[in-house]
Formats: structure tokens, sequence, C-alpha cells
């Protein structure tokens, strides 16, 4: 091989580099890190994990329909209780950040069934809400101290 050669080989390997590592360069963004709580939730509730959700909230968590830590943990227990299995669809999530407040606005179809039934084609409970989840930063991690939700359609609970 001639050093041109060699030289253009070096040129090319090092291209490819660049073209996998700058990828994995990016750094995950405040607003990436607030999507990522957002998304857990839903995973977590179609596993019916109440853990995993009560770690995503913050232990100062109050709302303006009267719920705090404790009461939503009871909420999600009834409801989980209720409906052997839960679907949880977001299409999308908007995110603003400003410093260590976050906020996420998002609408979600949540169905809900029993297993082995004709839930499993047409579910038993069905709504569309939308909702608006404040979040802040503790200890260097998002957590939600707020949430209104409305079925979509209807007035604000």
């Amino acid at each position: 091989m001639s050093i041109v050669t060699i030289k253009k080989l070096m040129v090319i390997a090092a291209a490819a580099c660049l073209l996998f590592v700058v990828p994995g360069c990016h750094k995950e963004t405040d607003q990436d890190k607030v999507k990522k709580v957002i998304t857990g939730v839903q995973k977590a509730a179609e596993e019916k994990d109440v853990k995993k959700i009560i770690t995503s909230l913050s232990k100062a968590y109050r709302d303006s329909q009267g719920y705090d830590y404790d009461t939503i943990k009871g909420l999600l227990l009834g409801y989980f209780f209720r409906h052997q299995k839960v679907h949880v669809y977001i299409p999308d999530i908007v995110v603003s950040v400003e410093g260590a407040v976050g906020k996420a606005e998002f609408q979600a179809v949540l169905t809900g069934g029993q297993i082995g039934s004709a839930a499993d084609i047409v579910p038993e409970a069905l709504g569309v809400y939308a909702f608006d989840v404040s979040l802040r930063k503790e200890e260097n991690e998002w957590k939600v101290v707020s949430a209104s939700w409305n079925r979509v359609g209807e007035g604000k609970y």
C-alpha cells in the first residue's frame, strides 16, 4: 500500500468514528429529563407499579383537586384494583423548563378492563384526559409537585 492510500484509509476511518461518536455525545437536557419522568409514569401505570409512580412524586405534592402524596397513592391503588388491565397512550408531550421548575402538558388515552374479557378488544373504561403537570428539581431529580387533569370534552374536576 502506498502512503497516499494509507492516509485516505485513515481519513475515512476517522470520519466513520466521528459518525458513531458524535450522536452519542448528546447531553440529556432538562426537557428530556422531564419528558422521561412522564413516560416513566406512563410505563409504570401500564405495569400497575404504584411504587414506581410514587417515586416520581415529590413528598410535597399538592394539587387543586385536594390530593396530596398519600391520596394520590390511594387513587392509584383504587384504579388498579378496579381494572386488572391498564393501558396509557400519550401521543405527544409539550415540555417547558425554567431553572428548577418544569411543566408538562399532554393528553392521554386511558383504558382499563379485566384480563381475558371482552375488554381485551373493547375496554370497560375509556377516557381521554388533558394533563397539566408541574415538576420541580429536587436533589438533582425531577419530581411531580402538582397535576391537574380533566376529561376532554368535560369541565375540570
